[in-house]
């Protein structure tokens, strides 16, 4: 049996490091667990940039060699990662991923476009996994605290819950020992995908960094539960004041005692 584990660089929630994805994480426990339990090759597969840091915390969890498909020494693809990912998945009876990195923007689509590349099943938001007599049995992730069983007949493709039962370990001395192997890209129109297509749909799109949007200062409301209903159906005057004259620093003035009047500054 051959496994592979599909891994992405996550992102912290606070400082934006680059680091590992938890949800691939717990792909690779449940992988790990798989390989040793039915003896089966297990590949750890990443495409993108191979001098990224974030890769080898892969390696301290169990990982003895991440292969990253170099996206960017074959330009037709630019960035794309279905299509290599997909070319390289052939003869796998299993391949493991998360159900979406932790971007900003990330669309959990790259599941869907693989298993649809490769021709097989896919299970989205399994939480535990078991195989046996040629197919695997998936525990699914519902809404409402729900669960349900399906199975599915290999090869196929599973996608991990963040709330998996699987627990990744640490350990910075299996860091030392993995190995991290580039694998230079040479697209062509056999492989899985068109890279003329995904040419013209990366020239589409501009990608920059999220930007905070304002936050729009409200004054709570102080009024009893009738006197809005009352305020719904008639037209009342709500208050304030209208300056017109004076200077910018008067003005200013008002504003300020507005905002310190419904405790909206603090200074």
């Amino acid at each position: 049996m051959k496994i592979a584990v599909l891994v992405s660089v996550g992102r912290h929630p606070v400082s934006g490091t680059a680091r590992y994805s938890r949800n691939d994480a717990a792909a690779l426990t449940i992988a790990l667990s798989l390989a040793r339990t039915h003896g089966a090759t297990l590949d750890v597969l990443h495409a993108g940039d191979p001098a990224n840091p974030a890769l080898k915390d892969y390696l301290a969890l169990g990982a003895r060699c991440v292969e990253v498909l170099d996206v960017s020494s074959a330009p037709e693809w630019h960035g794309d990662p279905a299509a290599p990912l997909a070319a390289r998945l052939h003869g796998y009876d299993l391949v493991l991923t998360g159900t979406r990195t932790e971007g900003a923007f990330d669309s959990g689509m790259l599941p869907y476009r693989v298993a649809d590349a490769l021709e097989i099943a896919l299970v989205g938001s399994a939480v535990d996994l078991t195989i046996r007599d040629g197919c695997a049995e998936v525990r699914q992730f519902m809404p409402k605290g729900l669960r349900r069983r399906v199975e599915v007949k290999l090869p196929a493709l599973i996608a991990v819950h963040p709330l998996a039962n699987a627990a990744p370990s640490y350990a910075y001395a299996r860091l030392r020992e993995g190995t991290i192997r580039p694998v230079a890209m040479q697209a062509n129109g056999s492989d899985a995908g068109s890279p003329d297509a995904g040419h013209a749909e990366h020239l589409a799109w501009t990608t920059r960094a999220a930007s905070a949007k304002p936050v729009r200062l409200a004054a709570a409301e102080k009024r009893s539960g009738h006197a809005r209903m009352l305020s719904a159906t008639t037209t009342e005057s709500r208050g304030g004041s209208v300056v017109i004259e004076g200077s910018s620093v008067e003005k200013a003035q008002v504003i300020l005692a507005y905002l310190r009047e419904h405790q909206l500054v603090d200074y």
